[in-house]
């Protein structure tokens, strides 16, 4: 929904369809190649102009202090760096899990940076986000951006695909998978050969993470081995949800509703386009 002061926008997930570390840099960041693709399933954000400059988040997460929220640090961003005078009262529906690898927290970020783009008016380009973006969160420049992508170096390098649109079936475990711990475990391997974009086409899926985060997380390998009964079980960036593709929506119907006796469980359709650029009408 779209009016003069007021906007209602999605926060779509993503998926990490592979994701490999090819080395370290001496700053401690990890050298990825990884490939992103948009479902449909959101967070819902709402944002409301206003003329005082006050900059408000209406419902804080029980656990993350206001000022740390990544919408309220999007908009004093995006303010900072445009010297606009508005300000905004932000509502978020939150749909997507803390810590289960779908980018729910850099998707609100990208979701109030294009909104406050639009509604306040500072008519900057989506290079120019996307760089602001980067300043919140590797993954949020992937969400300004908007489409389904290989991303390379420590996820700033984007180079657009035209992927499948699958049926996703996505699993969620009943634990919250600290990036930085696994990043940080000592058998982690660190120096995985870089691969070609014909090679992921080809079928190189690989998720490196997925050996440490199964012996830490039991949660998680419970997961993949329950949606591993339907199709080829995948694990997203770090996790903790996995998920597995199907080519026809009643065969993740059907899986969905064998799971969700047990699991917390979703199918949503993959897109190339994200559901954000679709509601903004970008080009």
């Amino acid at each position: 929904m779209m009016d003069s002061d007021v906007l209602h926008l999605p926060a779509p997930a993503k998926l990490n369809l592979m994701l490999r570390i090819v080395g370290r840099r001496k700053d401690g960041y990890h050298l990825l190649q990884t490939v992103f693709q948009f479902i449909d399933h959101c967070d819902w954000i709402t944002l409301r102009r206003r003329s005082d400059g006050v900059i408000r988040l209406v419902n804080p997460l029980p656990t993350v202090p206001e000022d740390q929220d990544l919408t309220v640090r999007a908009a004093k961003l995006l303010r900072k760096f445009t010297g606009i005078g508005y300000g905004v009262e932000i509502e978020i529906e939150k749909n997507l899990p803390m810590g289960g690898g779908l980018g729910g927290g850099s998707s609100d970020a990208a979701t109030a940076l294009l909104g406050l783009n639009v509604l306040w008016r500072t008519g900057l380009s989506l290079q120019d986000l996307m760089v602001l973006g980067l300043q919140l969160g590797a993954d949020v420049p992937v969400f300004i951006n908007g489409r389904s992508t290989w991303a390379e170096g420590v996820g700033e390098v984007l180079t657009p695909l035209d992927l499948p649109e699958p049926w996703f079936v996505v699993l969620v475990p009943g634990c919250h998978v600290s990036t930085a711990q696994i990043f940080s475990a000592p058998n982690l391997t660190r120096n995985n050969k870089p691969i070609t974009i014909s090679d992921f086409l080809a079928g190189q899926q690989e998720n490196h993470c997925l050996p440490v985060v199964s012996e830490l997380y039991p949660e998680v390998r419970a997961a993949l081995c329950g949606l591993g009964r339907f199709a080829h079980a995948k694990l997203t960036g770090t996790g903790a949800c996995v998920f597995a593709a199907f080519a026809e929506e009643a065969d993740a119907r059907a899986a969905v509703a064998a799971l969700e006796r047990e699991w917390l469980v979703f199918f949503a359709r993959g897109r190339n386009r994200s559901a954000l650029h679709r509601a903004l009408k970008l080009a």
